[in-house]
């Protein structure tokens, strides 16, 4: 089962933005990369550090604590500490709505 949930609207997430969010009680780091936005959970898979707390350059996030990137766009790991992804979550927009469906 899988259900979308309103959870910002597109003007409170300028390009280059990030913004924390919860969807049925998940955390949810929010990001519009160039005007695509791109959800995954908030959850560093090294140490389940806080992404959202970390810088986003173009589409990757750096975990502040470790150093670890992954890739808004597919949840990747991209470097050491973290080996394992991160779940990624299907993101539409629908007029200044941005939504977030999680699957159960």
């Amino acid at each position: 089962m899988s259900e979308f949930f309103l959870v910002a609207k597109v003007s409170e997430l300028p390009p280059g933005g990030k913004k924390l969010v919860e969807v049925d009680d998940i955390p949810v780091a929010l990001f519009n990369v160039a005007g695509n936005f791109f959800a995954i959970e908030d959850v560093c898979t090294h140490d389940g550090g806080p992404l959202a707390e970390g810088e986003l350059e173009g589409d990757e996030i750096e975990c502040p604590r470790h150093g670890a990137r992954f890739n808004v766009r597919t949840g990747a790991a991209l470097c050491m500490p973290a080996i394992e992804a991160v779940e990624c979550y299907e993101v539409k927009v629908e007029g200044d709505g941005i939504l977030v469906r999680v699957d159960y």
